[in-house]
């Protein structure tokens, strides 16, 4: 019986040890899940690292410049082709010309600068209702189902159509341009707003009561900067409406005392029938407009996306 026991004793503790009997198994399992661990990592480590400004801009602006230079070129083959008549499609040059001569002139970037300023003006203005009207919309539900289906109909509304209504208002002034770009742009930011709230996690609102972070500064602490990429969207839609509403107001709202705008200039070339005068207006609001979302609100957003993981390599 001793002689029995001896021998069983090695085939127990054989079965009995897991790491002996299914080593090579754990070592695959073991493997396996340092693999997943690192594709996760990965994964969350896939950030646009800086380049180097001078490559940024080569990268940014060769794909635009090669779809101009298109654009340009089907212009002139119209032109060359006399799809219409000269007087009625001016050539990319005559454009050009028309742009000389108002810089030559001195008036070019008075133009500019009086569309721009009303615009920052009547933006800024735009930002601090809109955020505090999106706040409210945001966390009072009473409110949100009252107001919110109002502000989604004006974000849908032509800015034009409240023009007729601001001159009744205010007459042929600067308070009536203002007004449109204010009830075109308001919407915007406050939906944008609206939305970048409804996106933050409920553990980051819970963490900021947590640590007592409620009221004026939970909004200022945790609301805002979680909110802030939607908040962001909405305010780059907001400038869109602010000048689309701007250049309405203006090619409207035409008197001596307001001074000369981009919009009142390409009035101007459609009262005078002077189509080159009408291109070069209009290739003047699309430049400044486009200008400044590149410039100011595209690089805003790299850095907020960037700084939250959010901008990956495609």
């Amino acid at each position: 019986m001793a002689s029995t026991e001896t021998k069983a004793q090695p085939a127990t503790a054989k079965a009995d040890d897991p790491d002996r009997a299914g080593g090579t198994t754990a070592g695959d399992a073991s493997a396996d899940l340092a693999g997943l661990e690192a594709g996760l990592d990965a994964l969350e480590s896939t950030v646009v690292a800086r380049q180097p400004w001078l490559r940024t801009i080569v990268a940014k602006s060769f794909p635009p410049l090669i779809a101009i230079a298109i654009v340009l070129a089907l212009w002139q083959l119209a032109y060359h082709l006399e799809l219409k008549p000269h007087y009625l499609l001016p050539s990319p040059i005559d454009v050009a010309r028309s742009l000389q001569q108002k810089w030559f002139e001195g008036t070019l970037l008075g133009f500019v600068w009086t569309s721009v300023s009303r615009g920052a003006l009547g933006f800024l203005a735009s930002v601090a209702i809109g955020t505090l009207l999106g706040l409210i919309v945001a966390q009072v539900k009473v409110v949100r189902a009252a107001v919110g289906p109002i502000l989604s109909g004006l974000q849908s509304l032509p800015s034009v159509a409240w023009v007729p209504a601001a001159i009744i208002w205010f007459g042929l002034s600067d308070a009536t341009i203002y007004a449109v770009v204010l009830l075109g742009a308001v919407p915007s930011i406050a939906n944008g707003l609206v939305a970048g709230v409804d996106q933050i996690s409920p553990l980051y609102l819970r963490a900021g009561r947590t640590i007592g972070a409620s009221g004026l500064a939970g909004v200022r602490h945790v609301l805002l900067p979680a909110a802030l990429p939607g908040y962001i969207a909405g305010l780059k839609q907001g400038w869109a409406f602010s000048w689309r509403s701007l250049m309405a107001a203006e090619l409207i709202v035409n008197a001596a005392d307001l001074g000369t705008g981009l919009g009142q200039l390409l009035e101007q070339g459609r009262e005078l029938q002077d189509m080159s005068w009408v291109l070069s207006a209009i290739l003047l609001i699309l430049i400044v407009g486009i200008g400044i979302e590149l410039l100011i609100f595209a690089p805003i957003e790299r850095r907020v996306l960037r700084s939250r993981g959010l901008l990956v390599k495609s």
